[in-house]
């Protein structure tokens, strides 16, 4: 999609302070009557709340957000001018594990990015743990990296200090590639840029957003980004966690969506989560000279309300939901 009119309209939806599945119901609806955005943001208040069941909350956001709409057409214009990429939930570009992961409730309706979006839709699992790893797990982190990354697997990871740069580095120097998902506006991210320019241009990195373009770095923003980083893998490799953590919170939504996840065998003695999230149906792992060694997870799945803040209900209508965004034809 090359329309910066439309891509304007689709920025508009996607930071409107709505709930992320009352915007997918948006484009399910508009997908089923064959109207775009435009027409969404075309019709008036009454055929909000008429066609689309949008309560007066609703209503009020989306006006609000539709009086960005100027800003916004001048952002995507010159987003595109610096070599940056605005993709739809509905376009062919937009990684379909993410919705199928997230489906209707979680996965967001716009991706920004840099560098090779091929990226989003090849095989890729996210290598993931503390800030604070220990030695241990960082160097855990950087031999299975490798070793995936070598695989033709295609590394996802936050950018975070500890394990997420390990694995970033680890998967390039591999001569892999890397997705990194940030937890904040993809304008604000010039130093990564600049850092990682070489192996952006080379089609090696991609950085992906889902924040509005200027939004700063915030915990919110980086507790939700997690989410996006297990959602773009298909399968999880923990080095570390510590108990309540954004790593722990991850893992524990990613065992309610059934995702395949290992987690680093701890040593006697070490001081972290990583034994506790394998009783709860994790699969352990070691390296052992390079070889991956898997014990089966043997423990049934025992969580809580308690393990996560966020629950996951997952419905027949989900699948419907992602039938429909899969069908869609639109460019890039």
């Amino acid at each position: 999609m090359n329309n910066m009119n439309e891509l304007a309209y689709w920025m508009t939806l996607a930071h409107a302070a709505v709930k992320t599945s009352v915007k997918n119901d948006i484009l399910i609806k508009c997908f089923n009557a064959q109207k775009s955005v435009i027409d969404f943001f075309s019709m008036n208040e009454q055929n909000w709340n008429a066609v689309f069941g949008l309560d007066i909350a609703d209503i009020d956001a989306l006006l609000r957000a539709k009086e960005m709409l100027p800003n916004n057409a001048f952002t995507a214009e010159d987003l595109l001018n610096q070599g940056y990429s605005l993709i739809p939930s509905t376009s062919p570009k937009f990684p379909e594990l993410l919705k199928k992961n997230l489906r209707k409730a979680g996965c967001p309706v716009l991706l920004y990015a840099k560098g090779n979006i091929e990226l989003l839709n090849q095989p890729s699992v996210a290598v993931v743990g503390a800030r604070s790893a220990g030695e241990i797990s960082l160097d855990f982190t950087k031999k299975i990296s490798a070793k995936l990354a070598s695989d033709g697997k295609v590394i996802v990871s936050g950018f975070a200090k500890g394990v997420d740069r390990e694995a970033l580095d680890a998967a390039v120097t591999a001569g892999g590639s890397s997705i990194i998902v940030l937890p904040q506006g993809i304008s604000t991210f010039s130093t990564g840029f600049k850092q990682y320019y070489r192996q952006i241009v080379e089609g090696k990195v991609l950085v992906v957003s889902a924040y509005a373009p200027k939004a700063p770095w915030s915990t919110r923003l980086a507790m939700d980004r997690n989410n996006l980083i297990y959602g773009m893998a298909s399968e999880i490799y923990v080095a570390e966690s510590n108990e309540g953590g954004g790593t722990w919170s991850g893992v524990v939504n990613g065992l309610r969506r059934g995702c395949k996840i290992y987690v680093r065998k701890p040593n006697d003695g070490e001081k972290n989560a990583n034994q506790l999230l394998i009783e709860k149906g994790c699969s352990a792992i070691i390296l052992n000279n390079e070889n991956l060694i898997e014990y089966p997870a043997v423990a049934p799945q025992v969580l809580t309300a308690s393990d996560s803040k966020a629950s996951y209900n997952a419905t027949k209508k989900d699948d419907l939901v992602l039938d429909l965004f899969g069908s869609q034809t639109q460019g890039n």
